[in-house]
């Protein structure tokens, strides 16, 4: 697992917790709070300030938080409902004190605190105005800083970057890739993979095949990713009676990681998730497109062309804004291909 992909899911990781309900519960007030909001525009301008506090400490020292992740547990979901992630980074360097000196471990620690005192905060918010939730994930999940995007290592695209962290030319709807007319709509990066079963899988077949491939990022231990898998099989079982399909692509399986393939097909089988998941190399065009996605799960539409239809769905269909616009991409792919 290369240096990108592993900060990409520490940020994932904090953007996840922060903005998709997994903050810690219970928090009856907002002890500590400096100045206390007035009301959820003030509280929502509070949430978002929290959370880039929350990413500025895991953009630095980057090489520890890298020690870190690799000791995380990747086999179990990586936060429970109630559960500060604070508390989880806590016990993850604890368990792995001894792959750290004395001042990196203190300095983890104490680290740690911070990002366990910010959840505490966020839950408190959360608690009191659950609608800055879907204000948050409306207007900051889509994509990191620009800080975020020179904090990681250049994966070799050749894309320009927008002022919003976005890879790709940048048009008025938000969507990556260079887009000007029907005829140059970007494509999704071709690869030779396999499914979790071994199986070869070429993406020029694989598109060319279906009138519309819905092609769901996703990892392990991302709780929201988890908790759609029963939602995108049901919408697969749609699809097939459309002409299309539904794929997953497990970011922790990339290289045929054998391990990753094990933990993922559990977790699929746990949630009785059937549809198609694939993996290809890291360092491939679409290995390289992969390291791109700062925020999971993020989901594509293609169509039969391999064009990507619209803007990535950034967030969990179980979310009714995610999924009716999920759907409206669908619609717009299947109706261009009956002509």
């Amino acid at each position: 697992m290369n240096t990108k992909k592993l900060m990409t899911l520490l940020l994932a990781v904090v953007m996840v917790l922060s903005l998709a309900a997994c903050g810690a519960k219970g928090g009856d007030h907002m002890d500590g709070m400096d100045n206390e909001p007035k009301n959820a525009e003030e509280a929502t301008a509070m949430h978002k300030e929290l959370t880039a506090q929350e990413a500025a400490i895991l953009a630095e020292n980057t090489a520890l938080w890298e020690k870190v992740f690799m000791a995380a547990d990747k086999g179990k979901i990586m936060m429970e409902d109630g559960k500060n992630y604070g508390d989880f980074l806590l016990e993850t360097i604890n368990a792995a004190k001894d792959q750290f000196s004395a001042d990196e471990l203190k300095l983890l620690q104490g680290e740690a605190e911070k990002i366990r005192d910010i959840g505490n905060k966020l839950a408190a918010l959360e608690e009191k105005y659950p609608e800055i939730m879907q204000k948050s994930l409306d207007s900051d999940m889509n994509m990191p800083t620009d800080k975020d995007m020179d904090m990681m290592p250049d994966s070799g695209s050749t894309d320009n970057k927008t002022d919003s962290g976005n890879t790709g030319n940048k048009t008025d709807s938000g969507s990556t890739g260079s887009k000007t007319d029907d005829s140059s709509l970007p494509k999704f990066p071709a690869f030779e993979g396999k499914d979790l079963d071994g199986n070869t899988v070429k993406s020029s077949d694989l598109f060319s095949g279906n009138a519309v491939t819905v092609v769901n990022f996703w990892f392990t231990t991302c709780n929201p990713c988890v908790g759609e898998l029963a939602e995108l099989d049901a919408l697969n079982k749609e699809l097939a009676e459309k002409g299309g399909s539904l794929i997953g692509v497990n970011t922790f399986t990339l290289d045929g990681d054998e391990a990753a393939i094990s933990e993922a097909k559990d977790v699929l089988a746990k949630k009785g998730a059937t549809y198609q998941n694939v993996y290809f190399d890291s360092d491939g065009e679409a290995g390289k497109f992969t390291a791109n996605i700062f925020a999971y799960p993020t989901t594509y539409v293609v169509d039969r062309n391999g064009n990507i239809v619209g803007d990535p769905i950034v967030g969990a269909i179980t979310e009714k804004k995610q999924a009716e616009a999920l759907q409206a991409q669908i619609s717009k792919a299947l109706s261009a291909d009956m002509g």
